[in-house]
């Protein structure tokens, strides 16, 4: 057993000695390897025990495990990078379109007014609203759907004893989606059940 030092009046116990070796307790203990225990962590067969159990791994499988951990790796980093690189697309394009969601708007008003009748402007709106339409812009919000608060922003509210749930009666300014993002909601006047 331990001697305490100083009769005990700070815990300090001295380190016990066993057969000339003095063995040490705490977390920065450094211990010394004898050869047969480094021969043993080196995965070698130990000279004093002279047991036959071979420790070492064929270099073959374990290069071909490292290869397939390598490949297995680069699989995933390759799907990673697709995923990412699609995901980086979408939201360019979506950056795109919106961009141009003014301009419809715009070419909606002069549709609307009876300017874009005939003419270069009428072929440039229809070649404008295909390609957008090839992305998979659609337009939210219709008189006579149903008020959803997710595609839709209502700016009145009318009270109509004909309506039995919350209906958009008249469309401000149509919203956009892109695929299923969406890009604007349609800003609505809905007609509310009257009480």
């Amino acid at each position: 057993m331990a001697k305490d030092k100083n009769n005990g009046d700070d815990g300090f116990e001295e380190p016990e000695e066993t057969d000339g070796l003095v063995e040490a307790e705490g977390p920065d203990v450094e211990t010394s390897f004898t050869d047969d225990d480094l021969a043993f962590l080196a995965g070698e067969q130990s000279p004093s025990t002279g047991s036959g159990t071979d420790f070492e791994v064929d270099p073959a499988v374990e290069i071909l495990g490292d290869l397939k951990r390598v490949q297995a790796e680069f699989a995933n980093y390759r799907k990673r990078v697709e995923r990412d690189r699609e995901a980086n697309r979408e939201l360019n394009i979506a950056e795109v379109v919106k961009s141009l969601l003014p301009v419809l708007d715009d070419l909606a008003l002069a549709e609307a007014h009876g300017d874009l009748a005939d003419g270069p402007m009428a072929v440039i709106a229809q070649k404008l609203r295909a390609g957008l339409d090839r992305f998979g812009l659609t337009v939210v919000g219709e008189k006579g759907d149903v008020f959803d608060p997710h595609l839709h922003e209502a700016l009145v509210q009318l009270p109509n004893p004909e309506v039995t749930v919350n209906t958009v009666a008249d469309v401000i300014a149509p919203g956009y989606k892109l695929g299923e993002r969406l890009l604007r909601p349609a800003k609505v006047a809905v007609s509310v059940p009257a009480e």
